[in-house]
């Protein structure tokens, strides 16, 4: 079973701040609303494939689908 919109937001939190980056800086980086970007760290939506590979991308990281 894949990851809840939780666990992912985590994940994607725990990136961000070990590369020591704001979430606006990584919203900005993804083309991506400030606003919306928190929410989705927080693990409030589900999103889609195309915005988490842009915040994989803005945050310099790898999708693995194992």
């Amino acid at each position: 079973m894949g990851l809840s919109p939780q666990e992912i937001g985590n994940k994607i939190k725990e990136k961000r701040e070990q590369k020591k980056m704001t979430q606006a800086e990584v919203a900005k980086k993804a083309g991506l609303n400030t606003n919306y970007y928190a929410v989705i760290e927080r693990g409030e939506i589900n999103s889609s494939v195309e915005t988490l590979n842009k915040i994989i991308d803005a945050l310099g990281m790898k999708l693995s689908l194992d």
